[in-house]
């Protein structure tokens, strides 16, 4: 099904799951930044909570949709899926509630974002949804927030930097200063509590995806260090960030026939840095208890969030030193609150950019923001606030 005759679908872009935080803050970001003739609609199980939110909306909303849809209710998500050409959920933990969107979207040819970090997810979703997609033309996208996108762009903004057909290797090191929100803390403790799960579909997607010949790439953990490059210590980040992009580096030949990226947090004072080691580790065991897991889940309520002063004091920077062809660059991509107003941001502008753009890349199945959208989702993001700079070469 050819992607350019799905016109008479009534919306362009569905946003499920609009209600909650981040969804709520994207909805606003359409409606404040959307063109007019962009046929778009919000979606989520209750009525009462979508009026609300669209008349809210700046222009009052009355311009866009509004669709009922439950995750428990898979006819509901079908019929949505039917209405869209580009379905953008943020319902979450997506373990537990994305896989039936996901396969309504591949089954009617309907493109597919979310905001997952959950890698069993995106595994399971390869294993099995990939295929039917293809089939259809539906473009699966994961990862369009903050996981993983200025990892994913900058990645390759730095590869473009440097010569090609060369062997290349690029470093990510992540700074910021923002909160999260209920939904993000309980998709994280769900992620820690299911770690023989994630190996278990990591190493079924691996019998499944075909192995790339001629060219290697890699995505190394690596060991914590003092970078003197960036002068702070860089902690290894076992996010999904680093699989987002050794996969792009997979489906892209521009990344040279011998990629390797590693991935961390970078902190200026080394007490910080152990400190911030022991919580994480803290937080892992816990979450491995059911009680535990159960009492740190009600300290933040799903569809809470930092307030709009926090949002606005926040900030991140990612900068990447990359090498190869005897040249050594250093870039970053940095903007203002990471998980939620930048997120929204993110999400908001990959949804249009697959909706509106001509000329993106011809893709289907599972694939990532650089694979799907490149270069014009980097001008999007730049002409929203976002900057993408080279710092230094060498």
């Amino acid at each position: 099904m050819s992607r350019l005759k799905r016109t008479d679908r009534p919306y362009d872009i569905v946003l499920f799951g609009a209600t909650g935080f981040v969804g709520r803050l994207t909805a606003e970001y359409l409606a404040e930044h959307a063109p007019d003739d962009l046929r778009w609609a919000i979606a989520g199980r209750s009525e009462a909570k979508l009026e609300r939110l669209r008349e809210g909306l700046p222009g009052g909303g009355k311009d866009v949709g509004l669709l009922r849809a439950d995750v428990s209710d898979a006819a509901s998500l079908r019929a949505l899926a039917e209405q869209a050409r580009v379905v953008a959920t943020t319902v979450g933990p997506y373990v537990t509630y994305g896989e039936e969107l996901v396969a309504a979207c591949a089954d009617t040819g309907a493109d597919y974002l979310d905001l997952t970090g959950e890698p069993e997810f995106v595994d399971l979703v390869y294993v099995r949804h990939d295929a039917r997609a293809r089939e259809t033309g539906a473009r699966l996208l994961h990862a369009c927030g903050f996981d993983s996108v200025p990892h994913d762009l900058g990645a390759y903004f730095t590869v473009q930097q440097l010569p090609e057909d060369v062997p290349i290797t690029v470093d990510g090191y992540v700074r910021a200063d923002a909160t999260f929100s209920g939904g993000t803390f309980a998709s994280a403790l769900n992620q820690f509590a299911r770690g023989r799960q994630m190996i278990a579909a990591a190493r079924d997607r691996g019998r499944h995806e075909p192995r790339l010949v001629g060219r290697r790439v890699s995505a190394p953990a690596g060991a914590p260090r003092y970078a003197g490059e960036i002068g702070a210590w860089a902690l290894p980040l076992p996010t999904i960030d680093a699989q987002v992009v050794r996969r792009s580096a997979k489906a892209l030949a521009r990344y040279g026939p011998d990629f390797r990226y590693r991935h961390y947090a970078a902190v200026r004072h080394l007490p910080v840095a152990v400190g911030g080691v022991a919580a994480v580790g803290a937080l892992f065991a816990a979450a491995q208890l059911p009680a535990a897991r159960r009492w740190l889940s009600g300290r933040l309520e799903p569809g809470d969030g930092p307030s709009a002063e926090k949002r606005a004091r926040s900030w991140f920077s990612v900068r990447f030193v990359g090498e190869g062809g005897g040249r050594r660059v250093f870039t970053e991509v940095s903007g203002g609150d990471p998980g939620y107003g930048e997120t929204a941001k993110m999400f908001a502008e990959a949804a249009m950019a697959l909706a509106l753009d001509a000329g993106l890349p011809v893709t289907a199945g599972q694939v990532t923001p650089v694979a799907a959208m490149g270069d014009a989702l980097t001008a999007r993001l730049r002409s929203a606030g976002i900057t993408f700079r080279v710092a230094a070469t060498f």
